[in-house]
């Protein structure tokens, strides 16, 4: 891939590959089986990680680095947890509650809509079509055919449930939360806080003695906090009890973490994650926009407690506009933006073949954490960073959709990227970071634990 457009694909995102940025990026799309440049993307999403972090890595007083990315091994990171295997054994997560209604459904309007189950919304989803828990696939197809795909999509939202109509690009960018997303960043940095300068004092890696509270499920939220991790940072992911999640999914993001359980309806889970959060640099969260406010830790809650705090969050559908606080998933961002109906080409709507939107938004995010913290150690300040799934799609949509997919060359043979260590969960065989620095190499220094297996505690 050449120097200019990669140059160019950062710009289409609000963001600049700086000309002095020693990368290269070997290779070029289609790797997989699609239109988009999911390949390239990822890369050049990757290459502006690893520039922020040199950029750290020098103000520690650090020497400038040569970086080095594989478009094959940056789309293979699309799909990780695929690649994942614990004592020998490989697979897709396990069906989870709701999965009967997962998938895209035609209506009876010739439209085309994906439901999502997510944790709990199954059978919110089945009594809006009228049909019991136990439905099955000819079932929730005979009903779908019986509603109009937007009346449905209507419907569910008012209830909190998740679906998005299948729209072309072309609708999502008429659409009112398609134009509110088309008018800001795929990163957006808000100051708001004061706080004194934080200088970086010297390290041995970018974010060593960054501290992460990550409070994030499933994919786009755990691969921001992975992500600095891979640069040095102490994170700690503390999730709830009770809260339902996808195991491979969290053996797959959990690299480089300790993690802890607090129940945060406790006053004493709050009191001691408030304790963390005051040691904290970086806070972030991908829960339903409001759901932490209610428990004292949204934004400006946050940076009282800890001037000078980054906090970084992820959604599907971004904030402000009429969609402000809609929960989602990839694969709702997928199909309210337009990339199944240009996936499916001549028929019917398909997910893109890979998390693109999730694990890219992951590097996102993990950028936006890393901008801030070189704002706050030159100007001070708390910083809010905003990332979501469908402004991260529309940036691939951006980018191009006119490969070929029958000339897809596939990731080939991942040996050389695989690592092979001992993990909380058995003997793990896992993708390695795409990310290659010559100086402070990405890396994760802990082995993926289970949720809940240590302390709610910083290590030193």
């Amino acid at each position: 891939m050449d120097r200019d457009r990669a140059a160019w694909y950062a710009a289409r995102a609000g963001l600049e590959l700086d000309p002095e940025t020693e990368v290269v990026i070997a290779g070029d799309d289609p790797v997989l089986p699609t239109p988009f440049h999911l390949g390239e993307g990822a890369a050049v999403a990757l290459a502006l990680v690893g520039q922020e972090a040199d950029r750290i890595w020098r103000l520690r007083g650090g020497r400038r680095q040569a970086m080095a990315i594989d478009v094959r091994h940056a789309a293979a990171s699309l799909r990780s947890y695929l690649l994942l295997e614990v004592d020998g054994q490989a697979g897709p997560p396990a069906p989870r509650a709701g999965s009967n209604v997962t998938a895209i459904w035609p209506c009876g309007d010739g439209r085309f809509i994906h439901l999502h189950g997510s944790f709990t919304h199954g059978p919110g989803i089945l009594a809006e079509l009228g049909l019991g828990e136990g439905a099955s696939v000819a079932e929730v197809a005979a009903a779908t055919r019986q509603r109009g795909a937007f009346e449905l999509e209507d419907a569910l939202a008012a209830k909190g449930l998740c679906a998005a109509v299948c729209r072309s690009n072309a609708e999502w960018l008429r659409h009112p939360q398609g134009q509110a997303l088309a008018a800001k960043p795929v990163v957006e940095l808000v100051r708001i806080g004061d706080a004194p300068p934080e200088p970086f004092s010297e390290g041995d890696r970018p974010l060593r003695g960054v501290r992460v509270l990550d409070l994030t499920r499933v994919l786009a939220g755990p691969t921001v906090a992975r992500t600095l991790a891979e640069h040095g940072a102490e994170v700690l992911h503390i999730a709830g009890p009770h809260l339902p999640t996808v195991e491979r999914f969290e053996m797959d993001t959990g690299h480089g973490k300790r993690q802890a359980y607090l129940d945060l309806d406790d006053p004493a889970g709050r009191a001691t994650l408030q304790e963390l959060v005051r040691g904290a640099d970086v806070f972030s969260q991908g829960f339903q926009w409001g759901s932490l406010e209610r428990r004292g830790f949204g934004p400006a809650q946050v940076a009282k407690l800890r001037p000078g705090i980054i906090y970084v969050t992820e959604n599907a559908f971004g904030y402000g506009g009429p969609w402000d606080g809609r929960p989602g998933w990839e694969q709702l961002a997928q199909a309210a933006t337009g990339v199944c109906v240009r996936q499916g080409g001549d028929g019917p709507p398909v997910l893109a073949p890979a998390a693109m939107n999730d694990y890219t938004t992951g590097y996102f995010g993990a950028l936006g954490a890393m901008m801030a913290l070189r704002r706050r150690a030159e100007e001070g300040g708390s910083w809010l960073v905003r990332v979501s799934l469908a402004r991260t799609s529309m940036w691939y949509y951006d980018l191009g959709h006119d490969l070929d997919p029958s000339g897809a060359s596939g990731t080939g043979d991942t040996g050389d990227w695989m690592l092979e260590r001992e993990t909380g969960y058995g003997r793990m065989r896992f993708l390695r970071p795409a990310l290659r620095m010559s100086e402070t190499d990405p890396h994760w220094e802990l082995p993926t634990a289970p949720p809940g297996s240590g302390e709610p505690a910083w290590a030193g």
